[in-house]
């Protein structure tokens, strides 16, 4: 399925329902950031992203951490941590996930709805990321 037949399809549903393409549909616009670590604390990870993100002047709006023991080797344990920021107006600006493991890689992606958190916020909080992280960043080719 190609993206236009899959635009065409959205658009026959609106109409079979009685929305336009746009109508009743907030537009989000907005950038994701992928980042693989090794030998990273999920924990460490999860309130550096808290704190640097704070600094940008957003407020929590969600902040979950859960820890998960492996089926295959119950000592192990994967943490995963959903972290989300509102703006002044109250909406989500920002969302972060991360799931890993001390021992292995750990994973974080960050959604970001840029008509609420500049270009410039993203900027500074990839480079706080990448200054105290780089070192375990792993590189895919």
């Amino acid at each position: 399925m190609t993206v236009d037949s899959i635009a065409k399809n959205r658009e026959k549903l609106y109409y079979s329902i009685g929305l336009s393409a746009l109508e009743g549909i907030e537009e989000r616009t907005g950038m994701q950031i992928k980042k693989t670590y090794s030998q990273v604390q999920p924990e460490l990870l999860y309130d550096e992203v808290r704190d640097f993100v704070l600094k940008q002047g957003v407020v929590v709006g969600e902040a979950k951490l859960g820890t998960y023991s492996m089926p295959e080797d119950s000592s192990s344990f994967i943490s995963r941590g959903i972290l989300t920021f509102n703006a002044k107006g109250g909406k989500e600006c920002l969302r972060a996930h991360i799931v890993g493991s001390a021992r292995g890689e750990t994973k974080l992606i960050i959604d970001v709805d840029d008509k609420l958190f500049p270009k410039a916020k993203v900027s500074a909080l990839e480079q706080d990321l990448d200054f105290i992280f780089a070192s375990y960043e792993v590189k895919r080719h």
